[in-house]
């Protein structure tokens, strides 16, 4: 038993299918162009919806769940595909981009602020960067065991992202 298989044993009891539509979010890990991009389009509605107005312990909360759920699924596709953190594989991209927006929400937060499109637009194209590019030692967490490699460099990615999003917004404006 690896060290994150007794944190992710719960993922055997889940049929392969399941396991696989969870981590491509259905159809979109299996588009053919740019598939890390959709699934941070996805990751930028999964923030309207659960994150925008959550309390900050409400956002940790979620994040931090999300984050476990997106480890363990991202594990168990790969050993079911019997594939190393391949690109259909999605939900990593769709928890991570919520991280882009910490400190941001509700009615009065950064994003209110400057402008709802702008600043999401931003986040997202921010966060894409970091993903790909995955700088500062980004591109080292991959080398994590399992569902953990998968999904940690996104999760890094994200709060890059947001590190240099509240920059922008704190200098230009």
């Amino acid at each position: 038993m690896s060290s994150i298989d007794r944190y992710v044993f719960w993922t055997r009891a889940l049929s392969t299918s399941l396991v696989v539509n969870l981590a491509t979010i259905g159809p979109i890990g299996r588009i053919k162009k740019a598939p890390g991009t959709w699934g941070s389009v996805v990751g930028l509605v999964f923030y309207a919806v659960f994150f925008h107005h959550a309390s900050p312990l409400g956002f940790i909360f979620l994040a931090g769940l999300s984050a476990y759920l997106a480890i363990a699924i991202c594990d168990a596709a790969e050993k079911r595909l019997q594939m190393r953190d391949p690109g259909m594989i999605v939900l990593d991209e769709v928890v991570a981009v919520p991280l882009v927006f910490v400190g941001m929400g509700g009615h009065s937060g950064l994003i209110a602020q400057h402008g709802s499109w702008p600043v999401l637009l931003a986040g997202f194209a921010l966060f894409r960067v970091f993903d790909i590019l995955k700088p500062f030692g980004i591109s080292k967490l991959q080398d994590l065991p399992g569902g953990l490699g998968c999904a940690v460099d996104d999760l890094a990615a994200g709060l890059a992202a947001c590190v240099t999003l509240h920059m922008l917004l704190y200098f230009l404006f």
